[in-house]
């Protein structure tokens, strides 16, 4: 590929030449280069700007891999990956508006965007956590105690076995992929009686870990030590009890494209797939699928 910088230097000398010669003929001759030059220069920018950046863009619960992803595939090819949030609906709405060349999903697609003529690839397992502040007592929670205390029919947490204290229920906001996981799988869909609904992750991670009585959900990759993942019917959240089925309240990690999607798309997507995209889902504390 032309280089951007070679071509203005050529340019420069060219403009040299010409202050330095007074012939008229010569003068014409040269600025014709000079205008040939710049056309390779506009030519070059607009191949770089068309093929070298990838853009993701959808679930912030696929950020932390999306972006390892990308920091690795960038090291050995010529492209930029950019990573955006947006939640799980946006990275559908992103694709087919073209502002994103790849959807990120934590989610399975809806039947109203499977006729959108997008591209779907499951690239992940994640394990959606039941979390608390981690001074909450409380180790385990049923699944039904759970669905309870989502549409308020508990609202203490001495009901479950803690102390005297009204349970502070967080969760995120509607077209979030962790929300349709988790009110599917607990059945609780249109139902919930949130006191707070959240638009990422972190603020999930943020309000939990710092209001005492607090309740939330989020992807298993990004629990720490600041919370505690409570046990699900006995199950704890981990990376294996996903992968074996054990642990039930899970989703697919998936990533969507335009059907007419481009080579280098289409390469990035394969990496995330291969060996050393999977081995980055690992590292990531999720779960691969090959």
């Amino acid at each position: 590929m032309i280089s951007e910088k070679m071509i203005l230097i050529y340019y420069y000398h060219i403009i040299n030449i010409i202050s330095k010669r007074g012939k008229e003929k010569m003068k014409k001759k040269l600025l014709a280069v000079c205008l040939a030059a710049l056309c390779l220069i506009g030519f070059a920018g607009c191949g770089a700007s068309g093929s070298g950046t990838i853009t993701m863009a959808g679930s912030t619960s696929m950020e932390s891999v999306a972006k390892a992803w990308g920091e690795a595939y960038q090291l050995n090819n010529d492209v930029t990956i950019d990573v955006q949030g947006g939640g799980s609906s946006a990275g559908v709405t992103s694709v087919k508006d073209e502002s994103a060349q790849v959807g990120m999903l934590s989610r399975e697609l809806k039947d109203e965007e499977k006729q959108e003529g997008l591209t779907e690839y499951q690239v992940a397992i994640d394990g959606i956590a039941i979390v608390v502040n981690k001074d909450n007592k409380v180790e385990e929670l049923t699944s039904k105690q759970i669905a309870d205390i989502y549409t308020g029919k508990i609202t203490n947490w001495k009901d479950v076995g803690g102390a005297d204290e009204e349970i502070v229920v967080v969760g995120r906001e509607a077209g979030s992929g962790t929300r349709d996981g988790f009110e599917s799988i607990l059945d609780v869909e249109e139902k919930c009686k949130y006191k707070a609904e959240l638009n990422e992750t972190g603020q999930v991670k943020s309000t939990v870990a710092s209001t005492k009585g607090a309740i939330g959900y989020m992807s298993l990759g990004y629990v720490d030590d600041e919370l505690k993942a409570v046990k699900v019917d006995g199950v704890a959240p981990s990376e294996s009890t996903v992968s074996d089925g054990s642990y039930k309240v899970q989703r697919p990690f998936i990533v969507v494209t335009s059907g007419d999607a481009s080579s280098e798309v289409k390469a990035f997507v394969e990496y995330m797939l291969s060996a050393d995209g999977q081995g980055i889902v690992e590292s990531s504390h999720f779960v691969k699928v090959k």
